[in-house]
């Protein structure tokens, strides 16, 4: 696998991929062999991404990953300088994603997880205290509880516009409230301090990610949807562009039909990012106890010479279903 660290800039767009392409029982030679993945340094895409990596280069596909933030992937996109891209995460990246749309230059193949959720989350003690609704940032004793404080991830992300946006509108009355935003890792290790010491904190919260494994909390109503309808219920995109389906409908294919539940890729990130294991190990063993899913994300698709794909990746991979 080839994986470079590079940065690209321009601006992206989407239109939906034809059901035809993906229903045709039989599907035409792909143009290309390669594969051009975006994948921000979070966990969750990381893990996923190396996984359908392994199976595209198990079919004779060559894959090239690019660490990009989100913003500059849809600019990559639309200058057709990334193909793919497995994070698009609404409703936090909306403005970006509608923007990308309207331009017609991409093709949204749907989910591919199953049970998404943002929103703002508090340990357990505090939500078994009474702090159960993003209402009470307005609440003197609550602000002062979390020091006004909300723990969050780097500026330029989805959900650093989404905050900022709500703390300029003075949603739930943050207007006067302090955002921390830095990397989810830094993000993390400081609401753990807090938690380690029995404090009240509040950070940016989401599934599926290991925090909801290693840590003890819930999350809060939040009445004004701010993180979206369904109580912060997410969509989790997997995008290309429209000139890789249009000439790569096997490849396509595959990356319409890989999807996973929330709670399995909270292990997988907890396999990854927690437990440090690399990426690809993490994959392999998800796949390897997870057969006929495998199966499944593999229908009606074949190598890049024909063949079939089951068989193809159950050799590469000494994946074998029992």
């Amino acid at each position: 696998m080839t994986c470079s660290r590079r940065f690209t800039t321009a601006a992206l767009s989407s239109v939906l991929l034809s059901s035809a392409l993906l229903s045709a029982p039989a599907l035409a030679q792909d143009d290309t062999n390669s594969v051009r993945f975006s994948v921000p340094a979070w966990p969750g895409v990381t893990v996923k991404t190396a996984l359908t990596a392994q199976l595209l280069e198990a079919l004779g596909y060559e894959v090239d990953q690019q660490e990009l933030g989100s913003t500059i992937t849809y600019e990559a996109m639309n200058q057709d300088e990334i193909d793919a891209f497995m994070a698009a995460w609404l409703p936090a990246q909306k403005g970006m994603y509608e923007t990308a749309m309207e331009r017609g230059t991409i093709v949204d193949l749907g989910n591919n997880v199953d049970g998404a959720r943002l929103g703002f989350a508090v340990p357990t003690y505090a939500y078994d205290a009474g702090f159960t609704s993003a209402e009470q940032f307005a609440n003197e004793e609550f602000a002062e509880r979390v020091n006004r404080t909300i723990y969050s991830i780097e500026v330029g992300s989805g959900m650093s516009d989404l905050l900022n946006e709500a703390a300029d509108n003075d949603v739930y009355g943050l207007g006067d409230w302090r955002l921390s935003e830095t990397s989810t890792p830094g993000m993390l290790s400081a609401a753990a301090d807090e938690m380690s010491r029995g404090e009240w904190v509040v950070f940016s919260g989401w599934t599926p990610h290991w925090m909801n494994i290693e840590y003890d909390i819930q999350y809060l109503d939040d009445p004004e949807n701010l993180w979206g309808e369904g109580g912060g219920a997410s969509d989790v995109k997997t995008l290309v562009t429209t000139a890789f389906s249009e000439a790569n409908p096997n490849a396509t294919r595959l990356l319409d039909q890989v999807a996973f539940s929330a709670d399995d890729q909270s292990a997988m990130i907890y396999g990854f990012s927690y437990e440090e294991r690399e990426p690809e190990e993490v994959a392999l063993e998800w796949m390897s106890t997870n057969i006929e899913q495998v199966q499944a994300f593999l229908d009606g698709v074949t190598t890049r010479s024909g063949e079939p794909g089951w068989e193809a990746v159950e050799k590469e991979l000494a994946l074998s279903a029992q």
